[in-house]
């Protein structure tokens, strides 16, 4: 058996298979952290595959593509998976879904899949939030194990609504939160503010700058929010989150793009998946 490192995923052959993994010093960074920061995990050309097909994804009529109020723009599209091929693919790549086995060590199936859009110049906050306060209250999920796969589809920068991060506020367990719908067109379960304040106190605030094709991993008691995008230029996220089948919805009250209700276990696709797609990008965009 054979491993190299390649674009912070340690790559192991063996018997003809390929595998991607995370290292254990990675590891050892989500744990204290509760987050990872990988660059360079996509390609350039990946990337603007994944990009062409949101255009018309996002001109659907949809009650799965959800409006910011002042600009009338898409601020998120859900449920992709259910709605095109390549997201479908996506979700089971092997460069997300085998580092999550790493995580999770037990089945897990996809919880949801969506797109996050910040507009140039227009880009609506999300306030200081933990996506487990949203899954337990509103889906009936018991226990904090999901895990978030993002793919940074623009140059994500400190001028265009990046994440900010509360490094180890993971480890607290579930934070108080309150059910804000008069922020932004987006309900959201947001974090105390007195509890912020503590634990960044404690702690600090990171930036979740990255190229395209950069991938961020995070637990779902990890605290973190990201301003309005005030720049000329968009900000626009893939994400995928994970749950163990063992950990699965409960008491479910969303429509099924915001909680996926089929619990089958994920099983990765081949790394060149998106291949396939690439001929037609160019069809996508027009």
């Amino acid at each position: 058996m054979d491993s190299i490192n390649v674009n912070n995923l340690v790559i192991i052959y063996s018997l003809g298979n390929t595998e991607m993994k995370i290292s254990n010093i990675q590891l050892q960074q989500l744990e204290k952290d509760g987050f990872l920061i990988l660059p360079g995990i996509f390609s350039a050309q990946e990337v603007e595959t994944i990009k062409a097909r949101l255009p018309s994804l996002f001109a659907e009529k949809s009650e799965a593509n959800i409006i910011e109020r002042n600009s009338g723009v898409v601020r998120t599209s859900m449920g992709l998976h259910l709605r095109d091929d390549l997201f479908a693919d996506l979700v089971r790549h092997p460069r997300l879904i085998e580092p999550a086995e790493q995580i999770l060590n037990e089945p897990f199936y996809i919880q949801q899949v969506k797109v996050n859009v910040k507009a140039a110049f227009s880009g609506e906050i999300w306030q200081w939030h933990t996506d487990f306060a949203t899954h337990n209250n509103e889906d009936g999920v018991p226990q904090p194990k999901a895990i978030n796969l993002h793919i940074l589809l623009d140059d994500v920068n400190e001028f265009n609504g990046p994440l900010f991060f509360v490094p180890g506020s993971h480890k607290a367990g579930a934070h108080s939160a309150t059910l804000d719908e008069q922020t932004t067109s987006y309900p959201l379960w947001v974090t105390d503010i007195e509890r912020v304040r503590d634990v960044i106190t404690r702690s600090s605030i990171v930036s979740a700058k990255g190229k395209p094709g950069t991938v961020l991993i995070f637990h779902d008691t990890l605290i973190h929010g990201s301003p309005n995008n005030m720049s000329p230029w968009d900000r626009t996220i893939f994400s995928l989150i994970v749950n163990p089948v063992s950990n699965a919805y409960t008491a479910p009250t969303r429509p099924d793009h915001k909680h996926h209700y089929d619990t089958t276990p994920i099983q990765p696709v081949s790394d060149d998946c998106l291949r396939r797609y690439m001929n037609q990008s160019v069809v996508h965009s027009l």
